[in-house]
């Protein structure tokens, strides 16, 4: 069947190649608006049928493209077939075939869905949809000739049309397919990587789109392996615990690989909380015993050897890893294998076979080098996501009326003149209650210059602890970046005496923010109101994390947690700033 496709693509690579052209766009160029019902009609087709909406292609060009003529009824459709060809190919399995025709098609979309002003540009959604699916596939081309960047750089694209273009009511149906197979991808992409924090981060966020279609349990029980596995690696056994708890629950079939590798992660967890060796053993040999391929087996082989390495019998250690090194044909099972093999036959004296499983680890070396530059390249893509989304959610909010222009001040610095009055009140009623001896009311009404402080001008980021923490974070010669732990960042963490001062700084300018808060959400901890002085200061996660010396997935729960009391899903700082512009 595979080999049939693989045929059939390459014919209708060559149609495509034949019928392409150069696409112009000019001032006032018309939209398609009538796009063909038969390609319409293979797309809906594929979010369901993949197999058979590839095989309906080939009819369709048989009809539109005869002898290397071009006879299809516009340009739009060569182009959204192409799409289709892409995609198709993507989702039987096969390799992309028509690079640089789908690479047409996202300069022709682009174009059409460009956001100048100046220009007649299209903002039909149907156009949007077809504009991010195109950056998607392309990033998938991109990864597939393993150019990581930019692969990450178009999934990115195709989730920033997304959402700058759609609000949430409208992700539903294909739209929610695809935002949840596109975090997805990029949470592969990060997980690849061991970027923890981010896998983490686009797979909880595809979890959310999962739910809104009729995906599979499984989909959505991996996803959730997913996130356990990496909170696993990060030492977070507590919370890989429940992530797998959860995946095993929403997995009503128990005969399957996924809920073996799932069996498999519990029994490792549970092995390194309760290093209980005979009985992760004896579980270990029931699966061994229920292997269905090669990969699998030498899966269970590592886990084996893994657990007698750490129990030091390495005899034992050394004949399961000795299987794993020798048949695995994956390096990155092959390389952990050879690595505890090294120690292994160090131990015991076994200089020369020592030499040959360190020999097979130089390359890594520089891989892991090389890695090192690309990790970072791909952190500062998944802040930029970020920071943009941040923006685009402050448009979309004023393009909807929600919010006021020049209501609230991006990154966290209040409008001293707007909150003016409510500073006022605030101070005015403190000094009656401290004083209301000394002063009649009518005095503190009249006289307001003597109820303010002399700092009354300035705002919450020119306090002075506020100024310490902007230049420490906002320090170029030091950027503070996700991959360096945070603990290497512990000369500008802020100690009790800090806090003290930044908490009096935020209650000074926020107040009747923080005593609303107190009222209308007491569950609050002392944790959650300092992790809003510093939302308000404009830091994203990863700044904050180092300001705070823990893990950034600890950050990112935190958020979340403030997300689901506040029932919202903006970031904490966009959340805090519009209680201040309504109160």
């Amino acid at each position: 069947m595979r080999t049939r496709h693989i045929i059939q693509a390459l014919f209708l690579s060559l149609f495509f190649a034949a019928c392409a052209r150069p696409v112009e766009m000019r001032h006032g160029t018309s939209l398609p608006t009538d796009m063909s019902p038969e390609l319409s009609a293979i797309d809906s087709l594929m979010w369901q049928r993949p197999d058979s909406a590839l095989m309906c292609l080939l009819p369709y060009f048989d009809t539109c493209c005869r002898d290397g003529v071009h006879t299809v009824s516009t340009t739009h459709d060569c182009h959204y077939a192409n799409l289709l060809l892409a995609e198709l190919l993507y989702k039987n399995d096969n390799p992309q075939l028509n690079r640089a025709e789908l690479l047409r098609a996202v300069d022709y979309y682009d174009s059409l869905c460009c956001r100048d002003a100046a220009r007649h540009v299209s903002t039909d959604p149907i156009l949007m949809f077809l504009d991010a699916r195109a950056h998607y596939i392309n990033g998938v081309g991109y990864y597939e000739r393993d150019s990581v960047v930019e692969a990450c750089q178009e999934y990115l694209k195709a989730l920033e049309v997304m959402e700058g273009r759609f609000e949430e009511k409208e992700l539903v149906g294909n739209r929610a397919q695809f935002m949840a197979l596109s975090f997805t991808r990029l949470a592969e992409l990060y997980s690849g990587l061991y970027l923890h924090e981010q896998a983490i981060h686009f797979a909880k966020s595809s979890l959310a789109f999962f739910k809104r279609y009729a995906s599979s349990s499984t989909q959505i029980a991996w996803v959730l392996d997913e996130i356990g596995s990496h909170y696993d690696m990060m030492l977070s056994y507590d919370s890989a615990c429940v992530y797998y708890e959860k995946s095993i629950e929403v997995l009503h079939d128990t005969n399957n690989l996924l809920y073996r590798d799932l069996t498999a992660h519990r029994i490792l967890l549970s092995y390194q909380t309760d290093k209980d060796a005979n009985t992760a053993l004896h579980q270990f040999y029931q699966l061994l015993a229920l292997s269905n391929s090669d990969k699998e087996y030498l899966s269970r082989c590592l886990s084996i050897g893994d657990i007698f390495f750490h129990e030091s019998q390495l005899d034992s250690a050394f004949k399961y890893l000795s299987v794993v090194y020798n048949d695995s044909e994956s390096c990155n099972t092959k390389k952990q294998a050879a690595e505890w093999l090294v120690n292994i036959c160090k131990a015991q004296g076994k200089d020369s076979e020592a030499y040959e499983f360190a020999e097979f680890l130089v390359p890594f070396a520089n891989l892991n080098e090389n890695n090192s530059h690309l990790k970072s390249q791909l952190a500062e893509l998944c802040n930029g996501y970020e920071q943009s989304k941040q923006k685009n959610a402050w448009q979309l909010h004023q393009q909807n009326g929600a919010v006021k222009p020049n209501a609230f001040v991006i990154g966290g610095i209040a409008l001293a003149l707007l909150l003016g009055s409510i500073y006022f009140l605030v101070i005015y009623k403190k000094r009656q209650n401290a004083e209301p001896d000394k002063k009649p009311k009518s005095d503190a009404a009249t006289n307001p210059s003597q109820v303010l402080p002399s700092s009354f001008a300035a705002c919450y980021a020119d306090e002075p602890i506020c100024r310490h923490i902007l230049a420490v974070c906002n320090d170029k010669k030091s950027p503070i970046k996700s991959t360096v732990p945070y603990s290497a960042y512990s000369g500008i963490s802020l100690d009790d005496t800090q806090m003290a001062q930044l908490k009096k700084a935020a209650n000074h300018h926020y107040g009747m923010l923080f005593e609303h808060l107190a009222k209308e959400h007491p569950e609050l901890k002392g944790k959650d109101y300092q992790y809003c002085y510093l939302c308000l200061l404009g830091l994203d996660n990863v700044q904050i994390a180092a300001l705070l010396q823990k893990s950034n997935s600890t950050i990112w729960e935190r958020e979340k947690r403030l997300q689901k009391i506040f029932g919202c899903n903006d970031k904490i700082a966009i959340i805090l700033h519009e209680m201040i512009t309504n109160s």
